[in-house]
């Protein structure tokens, strides 16, 4: 009786999570009927709708356990239990499927069941064996690093106390077993809330940041991925159609991410964490704490951090290595230090908490610089210069307090390497500013010269030569304004690069050499002298694909130099000439930043090899791969594909590859270089080369982008260009343009008033008409669509004409139904088809023949309209062929006249006449 009213209740039922509840009630109706298809049938349909419905799921385990089927029971039964932890009914069931399944395994009953679990036992089993072969060993850990890769694999991993035995595997001191545990482990969290959040609750995150933090490198960073996947599955499972579908109900994971931020921020200062786990928990930090887009209104996760952690990270940022007091740190570590106190800085919202933040730097900062200890002086003076990397307006300030600058100067003179290090430092990272640049020329570039010409320590010749490369590039790209004597920045650069191409010398120092070119290249000269040195591009190179990712910025700025990818206002004429009449400064450009001098510094650095460079600082994570870096990379590419002829070289050494990340994560004008860049390359290359397989579909966002008024309508055009070759491909490649909400854009393009874009907005249409959805645009009714295409038509410019008619004929192909629309355009449209008949050019006669064939077989109203113009005699012409008129035209020609014979419109004779009582 219950099954009937639930049967009867479901036909009247039009809402879908009512249907779900009826749906699982009947389901126990079923059960208890012993009907169990029918009731896991029902469970399942409500599952569908509600994959968190604890009641729906218990009663499909049911079912299953009665149909056999054991082992989907037992997955059903241990989500109920993860979601109730403390329901016996759950309990219950899991232990009876578990004595079932164990019964089936002794009598052979699952064969494919015992296989697997016996394979998992036999891997941790191997793996555990400090006695067996290491080639055995090496099998047992690929085999479980896979297997934990399949769904049912990873849960069978979880169900065979996989976890615990994972435990056990981390404590392991071989590196091969350490890794395969933790590769185990991102299969297992990949994608999966629930069994992330059991995995860091019984792991803890204390042995996982134990792990990151150890000495191997490898193991640091797997434990980093490890880590990334895990917070991956906390904050974006809910967003993603993935596996563990059905966790909706799940508590918030907050709990388990701030215990994993807390312990990120414990291993800042801890004396026994490695510097590569130390930069792994930074970049995490980096990663995961600051919004990803301003638009989202809460920045709670990163004030908790500066609450939590702030001086944690300024306990870092103020280490000085070469003293015995702070944790480990490597070459990358200041840097990485750098950009996470600038992403938290750049995440406040307020003047009250950039207050805040100000404070408790200073603070920090005033605490050590008010010890008599030089060592704590030193610290205090090592944070202001990675506050300064950073945060600048923040170092600014700290740099202002009392003292602070006297101390940085009198310490350039100290008699101790380290102390002049760090000091040295502090004052190239303060010179950012012109003011506080023209400070230190006024007062400090005496010191400077002082320690370049007589340091005997080549650490402290190599930053005084920074210092004095960044004071006198004060004036940019100004040629006018020049801080020292002619010739000394020449002198500077060549001393920078006989540094880079001193392989004697580590490579910290050789770093700081690219720095000093970074600034020096402002002059013309400098540039001019870096690419004709080849040894010193190839060092430069080397350096840039090294580990050491602080170098980055440095080399991305010297080729952005080089290239003239620089911003740089054309000033007014008039605005020139009133500032010279006032006598006041006008900017002067250096003879060799002219376009001749430019391509030619291209050419060397592409001969040079600076796209490998270039992939290789594109191609790995770190934290030094600021937005800025990317930015200049992204102005790199786009110089180097400036001319036509060296675009095949870019692609071929990986550069369009390279290009898609820089066009979606960039500072904004980085992201429209990158894109511009990327049309460019889609314009001339073949798309499917230069972008293999799934990347040709990652190319169409960045170039969608283009479509805006912000940018130039050289941008528009060049995107509506590479968007024609695009929609040219494939049907796959058009719905991604339509799903990119390309179209409306397109068709605003095609009402410009340039000639060239409205022309290139209607090739990109002509394309787009192939797919359905884009004619159903032309079959609605009410817009004036076909309308322009027919006027365009008959428009004076030659490539517009060629785009519309094109898009005319394959439209009226398509649409029998729009032909009939075409004279309601307008009084004019027979006079445009006639045109295009008669034009000169064969690729619009082509165009005519068939649009007039496409009507002609549409109705036979419009053949007779036709045949009494001047449409037949001109066809009639072209139908006989001879000199000019191409085969297809005359084939095409000579279709419409014979549909109008079919059609009784004309007659055969001796030759074509006009039927009912015209005259021949």
């Amino acid at each position: 009786g219950a099954v009937r009213c639930y049967t009867k209740a479901l036909k009247l039922s039009d809402s879908q999570a009512e249907s779900a509840v009826l749906y699982r009630n009947r389901s126990a109706c079923y059960l208890k009927l012993d009907e169990f298809s029918k009731a896991e049938a029902d469970a399942s349909k409500a599952l569908d709708t509600d994959p968190g419905d604890v009641k729906a799921r218990f009663r499909r385990a049911q079912s299953f356990q009665k149909l056999g089927r054991l082992d989907q029971a037992f997955l059903d039964a241990q989500r109920c239990a993860q979601l109730e932890p403390k329901n016996k009914a759950f309990q219950d069931l899991l232990r009876q499927l578990g004595a079932q399944i164990h019964q089936k395994v002794i009598f052979g009953h699952s064969a494919q069941l015992n296989s697997t679990d016996a394979r998992v036992q036999q891997m941790f089993s191997l793996l555990l064996d400090a006695s067996a072969k290491d080639s055995d060993r090496q099998k047992a850990a690929q085999n479980l690093v896979v297997l934990s890769r399949e769904e049912a694999g990873a849960e069978q991993i979880f169900r065979n106390d996989g976890v615990k035995l994972i435990q056990r595997l981390l404590l392991s001191k071989q590196e091969d077993v350490v890794l395969s545990a933790l590769r185990t482990l991102v299969g297992l969290c990949t994608g999966h809330q629930s069994r992330t959040m059991a995995i860091v609750n019984e792991l803890g995150m204390e042995q996982l940041c134990t792990v990151m933090g150890s000495g191997a490198s490898t193991v640091s960073l797997a434990a980093c991925h490890l880590l990334q996947v895990m917070f991956e599955a906390l904050t974006e499972s809910m967003k993603k159609e993935i596996r563990g579908k059905d966790e909706a109900i799940l508590p918030e994971p907050s709990k388990e991410l701030r215990s994993m931020l807390r312990h990120l921020l414990g291993m800042m200062p801890a004396a026994n964490v490695s510097g590569a786990g130390r930069d792994s928990a930074i970049n995490l930090l980096v990663k995961q704490v600051p919004r990803k887009s301003l638009k989202n209104p809460d920045n709670s996760l990163t004030l908790w951090v500066i609450d939590q952690g702030l001086k944690k990270i300024l306990e870092v940022a103020g280490t000085v290595p070469e003293l015995s007091e702070g944790p480990p740190l490597t070459d990358n570590s200041h840097m990485s230090c750098s950009v996470l106190l600038s992403k938290l800085y750049d995440d406040l919202k307020s003047d009250n908490e950039r207050e805040n933040f100000n404070k408790l730097c200073e603070e920090y900062v005033q605490q050590h610089f008010s010890r008599s200890s030089l060592d704590a002086k030193l610290r205090a003076i090592q944070t202001v210069s990675v506050l300064l990397q950073g945060p600048s307006d923040v170092g600014n300030r700290t740099l202002e307090m009392s003292g602070m600058m006297d101390a940085v100067i009198s310490l350039c003179a100290s008699e101790d390497v380290t102390h002049q290090q760090v000091a040295v430092e502090a004052l190239i990272h303060a010179a950012g500013k012109a003011k506080r640049a023209s400070f230190i020329t006024a007062n400090g570039v005496a010191l400077l010269k002082d320690l370049y010409k007589k340091s005997e320590n080549d650490r402290i010749r190599v930053r005084a030569l920074v210092g004095l490369c960044k004071l006198g590039s004060a004036g940019g790209t100004d040629f006018s304004m020049k801080q020292f004597a002619e010739g000394s920045t020449l002198k500077l650069a060549k001393q920078c690069r006989k540094w880079l191409c001193n392989e004697s010398l580590p490579p910290t120092s050789r770093r700081w050499s690219v720095e000093g070119l970074a600034y020096l290249t402002f002059d013309a000269d400098v540039k001019e002298d870096l690419v004709e040195d080849k040894s010193a591009l190839l060092a430069m190179f080397e350096l840039a694909k090294s580990e050491d990712k602080t170098v980055l910025f440095a080399v991305g700025s010297t080729l952005v130099n080089c290239t003239n990818s620089y911003e740089v206002e054309k000033p007014d004429p008039q605005m020139v000439e009133l500032a010279k009449y006032a006598k006041q400064h006008v900017p002067e450009e250096h003879p060799k930043d002219a376009p001749s001098y430019v391509e030619k510094r291209l050419v060397k650095l592409l001969e040079a090899g600076v796209v490998s460079a270039l992939v290789c600082m594109v191609k790995h994570e770190s934290p030094a791969l600021t937005e800025a870096c990317r930015d200049c990379i992204a102005r790199v590419y786009l110089a180097l594909v400036e001319r036509q002829e060296d675009r095949g070289t870019v692609v071929a050494q990986g550069g369009g590859k390279a290009l898609i990340p820089l066009a979606s994560d960039n500072t904004d004008l980085g992201k429209i270089k990158a894109a511009q860049a990327l049309a460019k390359i889609t314009i001339t290359s073949n798309p499917e080369i230069a972008f293999p397989g799934e990347r040709i579909y990652e190319v169409v966002r960045p170039l969608v982008s283009l479509l805006s008024l912000e940018c130039t309508l050289l941008q528009n055009f060049e995107a509506l260009m590479a968007l024609t070759n695009l929609a040219g491909i494939s049907d796959r490649l058009r719905q991604k343009i339509i799903k990119e909400n390309a179209v409306p854009k397109i068709e605003g393009y095609m009402f410009e008033e340039h000639d060239l874009v409205r022309a290139s907005a209607t090739e990109c249409m002509c394309n787009l008409v192939l797919s359905t959805e884009v004619q159903k645009l032309y079959l609605a009714t009410g817009n004036d669509r076909l309308k322009l295409l027919v006027l365009y038509s008959g428009e004076e410019d030659e490539r517009l004409r060629k785009a519309a008619a094109g898009t005319l004929a394959m439209l009226t192909a398509e649409q029998p139904e729009l032909c009939a629309r075409i004279p309601g355009t307008t009084t004019h449209w027979l006079e445009i088809v006639q045109t295009l008949l008669l034009s000169e050019l064969s690729d619009l006669r082509h165009r005519g023949v068939v649009i007039v064939l496409n009507m002609m077989q549409a109705e036979k109203s419009l053949a007779e309209m036709l045949m009494e113009s001047e449409a037949l005699e001109i066809l009639s012409v072209l139908a006989k062929g001879g000199e000019g008129t191409p085969e297809p035209v005359s084939r095409t020609a000579q279709n419409c006249l014979d549909k109008a014979v079919e059609y009784g419109i004309i007659r055969n004779r001796e030759g074509r006449e006009k039927g009912k009582g015209t005259e021949p």
